[in-house]
């Protein structure tokens, strides 16, 4: 007969916190997922892909957001290292820079949709405009969603709420901001790229 290790009450909260991420990020996943299947299904029933007439995709500021994006998960992480070590002021700076890079991201996306709008290409432009827009509107409020709970994780930082020993919800807002930059790649590679 094997023995039970009982967990310290915060381990299990910190368990059974992240265990909970895990199954919301899942369930996002998902639902990014179906987008996906949807896009490579009207993709590949497409004799043309643009449809004829349609404004070709720009790579560049999108490659831009995308290094942005990427940047902003080491910022976030090594946020979350320099609080573990004990060194809250550089946590703040990093998840400031994370933040700013958000926002910078958010900002740049907008500019891509005026520019596109402007080129002709509209959410009512068709099953190419409808899957762009769709795709990169759900992201972008995913971006803000992590934006705003990252302000509050800054807010709460501020008044000496997390430490080395207790860092949980930065850690959870990670995950989160992680799982947004890894969604925002495959869709650079998807929409932009292929």
């Amino acid at each position: 007969m094997g023995t039970v290790v009982e967990l310290r009450p915060r381990a299990k909260e910190e368990f059974t916190s992240s265990l909970g991420m895990i199954i919301f990020l899942a369930s996002w996943a998902m639902m990014f997922s179906a987008l996906f299947f949807v896009y490579g299904f009207v993709r590949t029933r497409a004799h043309v892909w643009p449809p004829p007439g349609a404004p070709a995709l720009p790579i560049g500021l999108p490659a831009l957001n995308t290094a942005i994006m990427l940047v902003s998960s080491f910022s976030f992480s090594s946020s979350l290292m320099a609080l573990r070590a004990g060194r809250r002021g550089r946590f703040q700076a990093l998840v400031a820079v994370t933040f700013a890079l958000g926002a910078l991201f958010l900002g740049l996306q907008i500019y891509v949709w005026s520019s596109l709008s402007q080129a002709g290409l509209h959410i009512s432009s068709g099953i190419y405009g409808s899957v762009f827009y769709a795709f990169t509107t759900i992201h972008a409020l995913h971006v803000a969603a992590g934006l705003l709970i990252m302000l509050w994780v800054f807010a709460r930082s501020l008044r000496g709420t997390y430490s080395e020993h207790n860092h949980i919800n930065v850690r959870l807002c990670a995950m989160f901001w992680h799982f947004v930059d890894a969604v925002w790649v495959l869709m650079f590679v998807t929409l932009y790229v292929l």
